[in-house]
């Protein structure tokens, strides 16, 4: 994966938000670090982030989860010159563990890089669907340090479209 700039992942990642997924835009999410290994997303404490105790609302948690599992595969995706429409990209299922109240910033890490450059690449080479479970962990740095608040694991499902399928001329209403 080549380096991409953290101002224009983070503009990746929100205007995706703002065209395809309205909820991850509405919580304002900020990519600190990215790269074929890992990626670091943060999503702000703020008005529309929290819940009535004052904490991280577990929705929003869940969308940290979303993105920071997913962005690595969109790119790289994007990098073997993969369309969204030529691949069919979904979490398939959702485990988490809500270890502590988050009361600040939370930072979404996921290092499962490697594996899922090998998921995009068996899925670009084949027509079946491939799953991942990928780990997510959130901390909330200001606060907890390093320690965990909330572990995730999502199962990443990707799978080629047909030749066929994606070259078929679309039925009109």
């Amino acid at each position: 994966m080549p380096a991409i700039s953290l101002w224009k992942a983070t503009a990746f990642i929100r205007l995706f938000g703002i065209f395809k997924v309205p909820l991850i835009w509405h919580v304002r999410p900020k990519v600190l670090e990215i790269n074929e290994n890992r990626v670091v997303i943060k999503i702000p404490l703020r008005w529309r982030t929290k819940n009535h105790l004052n904490s991280m609302y577990f929705g929003s948690l869940a969308i940290g989860a979303d993105i920071a599992g997913g962005m690595l595969a969109m790119l790289m995706l994007r990098e073997l010159g993969v369309a969204g429409a030529d691949v069919s990209f979904v979490f398939k299922d959702i485990s988490g563990q809500f270890l502590k109240r988050p009361e600040s910033d939370v930072h979404f890490t996921c290092n499962d890089g490697p594996a899922i450059k090998d998921l995009v690449n068996r899925a670009v080479h084949s027509t079946e669907r491939h799953n991942l479970p990928v780990t997510i962990i959130a901390t909330c740095p200001k606060k907890s340090g390093t320690e965990a608040v909330a572990k995730f694991t999502l199962t990443l499902s990707l799978k080629k479209k047909s030749e066929q399928l994606s070259r078929a001329p679309q039925a009109s209403p």
